[in-house]
């Protein structure tokens, strides 16, 4: 993989299985029951067994550690396990792992899984609390003293430059929120199932940090998403359509920190986002038009319109203005913000839906999905599609 070239992962590996717990706000069980049981309902979905899983991905962030997950989860031998960094942004990354260890040989069946507690036990949205000392958190204390302590406020810097930037109102976040949850309402799995929303309940919501409102910031949810990735031609023999990984990438920009990169030329824009999209773009060999249905990290509103900027949906500023003539699908499952926050991990399951056309949102002749991962931190992305 490289920033400056294509690469040739594309058509050799595939997602198979597709398994999640319950989304709640109290799991009443631990974070590796969580990743067990669905490690075991993706093996299930996928027709296959612990036995043939040779590999597993995760996110640094998570409390289950692939080899305890793995004895956890009845799996033997293991010759491949990773783990991504950086938060949400790992999402996508973890199945670009499953599938470079697949199509060099590494692996034969490799496990990508997210399990926590984010509610109950230990909650992102409560800010910065006892943090160990790392280089990174170093520049991030450059900006505590400042009042800038939760994701919320970091998003609200980028959020309000762009704002006033474009000559906008806050009511352009609106339409995120209100396309999230008009699929979360015809979603059974989905938390904020039949509670849609409108503009005015938008505008209605307190303020959490200005330009931001309670309904453009992403759910707290319990829970667990695993998705299975094998070979292509190992997948033609499994009971499910595969969803093929047609590309997938990783993205850092310049001056990039995690979630604090305030010191850029510019904050209207992410340029982490760009990297991952100029990579899928030249990888594939496809064109924001041939785009069927776009799943895009929505842990804020501001960063999905940005999004849709940097991948060339539309121009600069444009963001509110394309999701209000809903000139693309988004988030059928909901998102972050009506289905549950899984640090976008179901996301990327509800990219595979659409490809199996078993969405309860479902895009007619969908044949091609687009996942995007964390914002602001170094992230990753993929693009899914069907079979031939």
């Amino acid at each position: 993989m490289s920033v400056r070239t294509a690469d040739s992962l594309g058509g050799k590996a595939a997602i198979v299985g597709i398994g999640a717990t319950e989304f709640s706000k109290n799991s009443g069980r631990s974070e590796l029951k969580l990743a067990v049981e669905a490690v075991g309902a993706a093996l299930d979905d996928a027709g296959l067994t612990p036995a043939d899983v040779d590999g597993l991905v995760t996110f640094t962030m998570d409390t289950s550690p692939e080899i305890t997950v793995a004895q956890a989860a009845g799996i033997g031998e293991l010759s491949f396990f990773s783990r991504i960094h950086y938060g949400g942004g790992a999402a996508c990354a973890t199945v670009q792992q499953a599938a470079l260890a697949v199509a060099s040989g590494v692996a034969d069946v490799v496990v990508c899984y997210r399990a926590f507690n984010e509610r109950s036990g230990r909650r992102f949205g409560s800010g910065v609390q006892r943090r160990e000392p790392t280089a990174e958190g170093a520049a991030l204390g450059w900006n505590l003293p400042s009042g800038l302590l939760t994701p919320a406020s970091w998003v609200a810097m980028a959020a309000q430059r762009y704002l006033h930037t474009y000559g906008l109102g806050s009511e352009v976040f609106g339409q995120v929120a209100v396309v999230d949850r008009r699929h979360a309402a015809r979603n059974p799995a989905a938390y904020f199932h039949g509670q849609p929303i409108t503009l005015a309940d938008h505008a209605a919501s307190r303020w959490i940090v200005e330009p931001l409102r309670l309904l453009d910031c992403c759910q707290e949810t319990d829970g667990g998403q695993a998705l299975v990735v094998t070979s292509v031609e190992r997948a033609r023999d499994l009971p499910r359509p595969p969803a093929v990984v047609v590309a997938a990438a990783q993205g850092a920009g310049r001056s990039q920190e995690q979630m604090t990169s305030f010191y850029r030329d510019g904050l209207t824009g992410l340029p982490e986002t760009g990297v991952v999209a100029r990579q899928l773009w030249r990888s594939s060999g496809l064109a924001p038009a041939d785009i069927d249905v776009g799943i895009l990290y929505d842990h804020f509103t501001p960063f999905v319109l940005m999004q849709l900027e940097e991948f060339g949906f539309c121009g600069p500023g444009e963001g509110g203005a394309f999701v209000a003539a809903d000139a693309l699908p988004l988030n059928t499952h909901g998102g972050q913000l009506g289905e549950a926050y899984l640090h976008g991990m179901n996301g990327i399951a509800e990219a595979v839906r659409q490809i199996r056309g078993t969405s309860v949102n479902q895009v007619a002749g969908a044949a091609r999905s687009l996942v995007t991962a964390g914002t602001g931190v170094p992230t990753s992305g993929l693009i899914l599609g069907a079979d031939g």
